[in-house]
């Protein structure tokens, strides 16, 4: 498969037709976003609960959010009210003899899911399909224990189902090409963006996001950065919606321990997904985040939430000098432009952004800016930090080498404040916070797609929509150059002396083909 195939086209396969009925076994947030949407697409859903009275209360939300969206608009009071009169409660497994789908939002539990699944297979009908939305469970192992392993496949939606895009086509080693393609274009008749996955530890979604939390907390871990400060940088020179540790707080660190521990245990520990002795202690702890009280951040009431730590105020160089032909130099050229500040153009070629006060300014190569000063033979080496748009963004992240004089890095700190950024210093970690982060998600979405978990496309498209990212992994990859990944990825390979920097082979080979992922 070339990694320019899309696996998002329409396939050939036909959606269910709204006269099926669908079925939803469990009827939690998940399961009852998932009939939600269902019911909303035309399909009289049929609800089932082992949990006396939860299938009607879950139907009576249901309804109650009907009703919302025909206040709000969003759907005729007439389609509200016909949407919710197509959800049904029912008692037992054999009320599902008729569906044409039955979608399992149950335990995260591999018994639990093939036994639900095996007591349907003498209940529905043959053409009968069967659509779990487990997040970490192998398709291939909950199909292994039925007669007919071909009809099942993951259909993951994210949660809240009804507002989130993107559901993963999940196919086991035994599912059928046709049961796949079918739930895809009936995912995507209901409104929702599909791509198709092969079953493999987390999908696509949960393992490419894994670095986004591995890499803040080993910069956390060596005394980098602080939560507040990292989070910052991500939100603000990144353009994620959330930092790491407030999204880590926000989830659980309970859910998101173990669906780590469970990627890198499936995975036979492969060090790239090793889990965080941090985030241990805080389960250990019971500081699981918001629901808890505690986490990386205090919720409790009269708690003060932590500011980013930013550089104070320093005078503004008396002389600039830009270098290359970078984003980042032709970016701080224009905001220097906007605000009238003098500048002038050098002709090095080494890869500076600029000189300025006795500081050379370089973009962050994987290497600390300490190493990078004793490679090249250059004292007073700062490095900036990568940054999804340089010419909007409102923060900068900064490194300096150890042996670098204070006031050479003033005066770096000097130049970008007065090109219209918030400076935050971090210490010489390398690749300092979001080049690292975005080489490593790179990197393992493009060893998702080498491995034929999925496609370019897929890919790109799961952590938009599936995570809200600014842009995808392999999109960004192509936006600072494969080469520059594949260095950033070396260098930290080589610092730390670690499997898990390792270059994935498809970034590899474009490098030596001189392409882009998309090519």
């Amino acid at each position: 498969m070339s990694v320019t195939d899309t696996q998002t086209s329409k396939p050939a396969a036909q959606p269910l037709p709204a006269s099926a009925v669908i079925a939803v076994v469990g009827t939690g947030a998940m399961g009852a976003g998932i009939a939600q949407v269902a019911a909303a697409a035309g399909h009289v859903v049929k609800l089932l609960d082992n949990r006396p009275g939860a299938a009607a209360k879950a139907i009576d939300g249901i309804r109650a959010q009907f009703g919302k969206l025909a206040d709000k608009g969003r759907m005729s009071a007439e389609a509200a009210q016909d949407a919710g009169a197509r959800l049904v409660a029912v008692e037992q497994l054999a009320d599902l003899a008729d569906t044409a789908l039955v979608v399992e939002a149950i335990v995260e539990n591999l018994e639990a899911k093939q036994k639900l699944y095996r007591d349907l297979e003498d209940i529905v009908g043959a053409d009968c399909i069967f659509g779990t939305n487990t997040s970490s469970i192998s398709v291939t192992s909950i199909g292994a224990a039925l007669q007919r392993p071909e009809r099942l496949a993951g259909l993951h939606f994210f949660n809240p189902a009804p507002l989130m895009k993107l559901v993963e086509i999940v196919s086991g080693l035994a599912t059928e090409r046709g049961v796949a393609d079918t739930l895809f274009a009936t995912a995507a008749a209901w409104g929702k963006t599909p791509v198709h996955a092969r079953s493999t530890p987390g999908f696509i979604v949960n393992r490419v996001a894994r670095p986004y939390y591995a890499e803040a907390l080993r910069v956390l871990n060596e005394g980098g950065g602080d939560c507040a400060t990292l989070d910052a940088i991500m939100r603000d020179a990144g353009g994620f919606r959330m930092g790491p540790f407030e999204l880590m707080d926000m989830i659980g660190h309970d859910v998101n321990f173990a669906v780590t521990r469970s990627v890198w245990n499936a995975f036979y520990n492969d060090p790239r997904f090793t889990p965080s002795l941090i985030q241990q202690e805080l389960v250990d702890a019971g500081f699981l985040g918001r629901k808890s009280g505690r986490g990386f951040y205090d919720y409790r009431e009269g708690a003060e939430r932590p500011a980013a730590q930013v550089a104070v105020a320093q005078q503004a160089p008396d002389e600039i000098v830009l270098h290359g032909h970078s984003a980042a130099a032709h970016a701080l050229a224009d905001r220097l432009f906007e605000r009238n500040i003098p500048h002038s153009w050098g002709e090095a070629s080494d890869g500076r952004i600029a000189e300025v006060g006795g500081a050379v300014v370089f973009l962050t190569d994987g290497r600390t800016a300490t190493q990078r000063a004793a490679d090249m033979g250059i004292a007073n080496v700062v490095l900036i930090d990568l940054a999804l748009d340089y010419a909007t963004a409102t923060r900068i992240a900064v490194g300096a080498a150890i042996n670098c004089f204070a006031p050479a890095v003033g005066a770096a700190i000097g130049l970008l404040q007065v090109a219209g950024f918030e400076v935050c210093r971090l210490g010489d970690t390398p690749g300092l916070a979001l080049m690292r982060t975005v080489a490593m998600l790179a990197n393992e979405a493009a060893d998702a797609v080498n491995q034929g978990v999925c496609d370019a496309a897929g890919a790109d498209s799961a952590m938009k929509l599936g995570v809200n990212y600014p842009r995808g992994p392999l999109e960004w990859a192509d936006r600072v150059g494969p080469s520059t990944i594949c260095t950033v990825l070396s260098n930290l390979a080589r610092f730390y002396g670690e499997d898990r920097y390792r270059v994935s082979p498809l970034i590899q080979q474009r490098v030596f083909a001189g392409k882009k992922i998309h090519d």
